[in-house]
């Protein structure tokens, strides 16, 4: 019986990620409980529980009452049997006898099960939060170690514990294998009360920002900030960066010498293009800025309190200030937070294709900047 007990004992070890001894402990309580439950009349300290893995001993013990004639109840022994534990012993004594599980019988063996796994949610559940509760907002690395062909949910593992980085928290066209080591952000943790659910992601635009503060020095020592990021995951990201120093290009710093620092944030990307704007605090150039690469000769904002700018561009510009699906205007007017109306200067020429794209791109960049 307790090579099997033993067994059990390892395997619920194993897929709990739980210390030995702490593990223990809870059976050893678990059990303390059970038996208490089976016997309700015992002292509190009448019972005993001893485990020890090492040895592969496990026991459980009640001190029962020496009787001189046939014990009539479970917590008396009859003074042979007595003897045999305490050859000094004598009526009325108490003598630790052993008990033996299995007569505890069905109820109270679930019992015992029920409470070793309430223990272990409860063991589970701090050591997730105590393993990721620093980690929220930040990157991790994780390694891929399944990845579901219907359903495209990737299971990663990080310092033991399974996560899962589903279908829609994925960069748009990239393949997972397994094996692979990638990075993650984790957005936050659910159900911490209960059974906490870390959430993480490679969408998510804190992932570039933490992303640069690893590649670019400036960022995680406070000179260069980024004041703004807006991110179509797979596709294209702004970054809108400010210097506190003035001898700092913010834009140089980021890009890096011979664009390294740049080409690894676009390596663990997956390829997205990053554009790498200049923040200003003027919202009429920091639009124009965040057209780019598009060249803009005017940027009027609306008097009111609308939010909405006209930007005038060239012409042979308005294709590329727009972005194909709009793209490029939709991430401007989620960097900056201002509805972004895009003209030609000359809106004679090819008026009617003109009038279309601008419609279009008021539609996604009021959405955009909603956003």
């Amino acid at each position: 019986m307790n090579e099997g007990f033993f067994e059990a004992l390892a395997a619920l070890q194993c897929e709990n990620s739980v210390e030995q001894a702490l593990l223990v402990e809870k059976v050893e309580t678990a059990m303390l409980k059970a038996a208490k439950k089976a016997y309700p009349y015992a002292e509190e300290d009448d019972i005993r529980v001893e485990i020890n893995p090492a040895t592969h001993q496990f026991d459980i013990y009640m001190k029962k009452c020496v009787v001189s004639g046939q014990p009539l109840t479970a917590y008396e022994v009859g003074m042979e049997e007595a003897k045999l534990r305490d050859p000094d012993c004598e009526e009325g004594d108490l003598v630790e006898c052993p008990l033996d599980p299995a007569e505890f019988g069905r109820s109270i063996a679930q019992f015992a099960k029920q409470t070793i796994r309430g223990d272990l949610r409860t063991i589970n559940r701090i050591q997730m939060m105590e393993k990721f509760e620093s980690k929220e907002k930040q990157i991790i690395t994780v390694k891929v170690t399944q990845v579901e062909p219907g359903r495209g949910t990737v299971t990663v593992e990080y310092d033991k514990t399974e996560l899962y980085l589903s279908r829609n928290e994925q960069i748009p066209g990239e393949t997972l294998t397994e094996g692979q080591m990638v990075k993650v952000y984790v957005t936050g943790i659910v159900n911490k009360e209960k059974k906490p659910i870390v959430r993480i992601s490679r969408i998510d635009r804190g992932l570039v920002s933490r992303l640069f503060e690893l590649a670019v020095p400036e960022i995680s020592d406070g000179t260069v900030e980024i004041r703004a990021i807006a991110r179509e995951a797979g596709f294209r990201s702004k970054v809108a960066v400010c210097s506190v120093n003035s001898n700092v290009d913010a834009v140089g710093a980021c890009i890096g010498p011979h664009r390294s620092r740049i080409e690894s944030v676009v390596k663990e990307l997956h390829g997205e293009k990053i554009d790498i704007i200049p923040y200003s605090d003027d919202p009429a150039e920091f639009i124009t800025r965040a057209l780019a690469p598009a060249t803009v000769i005017s940027t009027t904002l609306a008097e009111d309190d609308s939010r909405t700018a006209t930007v005038i561009v060239p012409n042979q510009y308005l294709s590329l200030a727009i972005g194909n699906r709009g793209q490029n205007a939709k991430l401007a007017a989620k960097l900056t937070g201002y509805k972004i109306n895009i003209k030609p200067e000359y809106p004679a020429v090819e008026e009617s294709e003109a009038e279309d794209a601008e419609d279009e791109v008021i539609e996604i960049a009021g959405e955009a900047a909603a956003e």
